[in-house]
């Protein structure tokens, strides 16, 4: 993986707002390659500075909670109902929370 996609990737999830979750394949696409869903998780994985790549904002297909390096899932569950992130059982109530960039 190059490190401009890397960039353009970190670069996109800074922008997610509070209170609003993008997926892992929108946040693909966002950075200029849109079947590169698995890459995305892998960065996110490897996010060490989650205040400026704020990583939870990132899920899977559908509004699922998957993955989190920082205390699992539970807390980035937490995280997201903390910043008004609506959810709909155990997954993101998309239509109420999915970001949608200008």
């Amino acid at each position: 993986m190059d490190d401009s996609f890397k960039q353009r990737v970190y670069d996109t999830v800074a922008k997610i707002p509070k209170g609003k979750v993008a997926t892992y394949g929108q946040v693909a696409a966002l950075a200029g390659n849109p079947k590169a869903a698995r890459a995305v998780g892998m960065l996110m994985s490897r996010n060490t500075n989650p205040q400026k790549v704020p990583c939870h904002r990132v899920v899977g297909a559908g509004g699922a909670l998957v993955g989190y390096a920082f205390d699992g899932i539970l807390a980035k569950r937490e995280k997201l109902a903390a910043e008004g992130v609506k959810f709909a059982g155990p997954r993101v109530a998309l239509p109420l929370s999915h970001w949608k960039p200008r």
